[in-house]
């Protein structure tokens, strides 16, 4: 009888020893995001591109989309400002978005 309950307790100690393992795995810190903000900031990142590809005014293959713990970082360049302000708007709608950093750059005679 005795034998059983230290197997019970040395089951019990494993299991708990392995989900404060596990919790700790997922925990981030500000300069990596765990694997669930990182799935998520990819289908922020997706839905996003998405409502480019459907609005007329953005042309989704010149403005880049990243994100990071919801933060969406605009880039690239767009014909005039309105496609930029556009961009942004899109991107702010997106449900998950907690902030857009737009680098958008009008394109220029250069940066074609």
């Amino acid at each position: 009888m005795q034998a059983n309950n230290l197997i019970a307790r040395g089951l019990i100690v494993a299991i708990l020893g392995t989900g404060a393992v596990f919790a700790s795995g997922c925990a981030s810190s500000p300069n990596s995001a765990s694997f669930g903000e990182t799935v998520d900031d990819s289908v922020i990142t997706t839905k996003v591109k998405s409502a480019f590809v459907q609005d007329k005014t953005v042309d989704a293959t010149d403005i880049s989309v990243e994100t990071y713990k919801g933060t969406v970082q605009l880039s690239g360049f767009a014909k005039s400002q309105a496609e930029i302000d556009q961009a942004a708007m899109l991107a702010r709608q997106v449900k998950g978005v907690v902030s857009v950093k737009n680098d958008v750059r009008l394109r220029t005679a250069a940066s074609k």
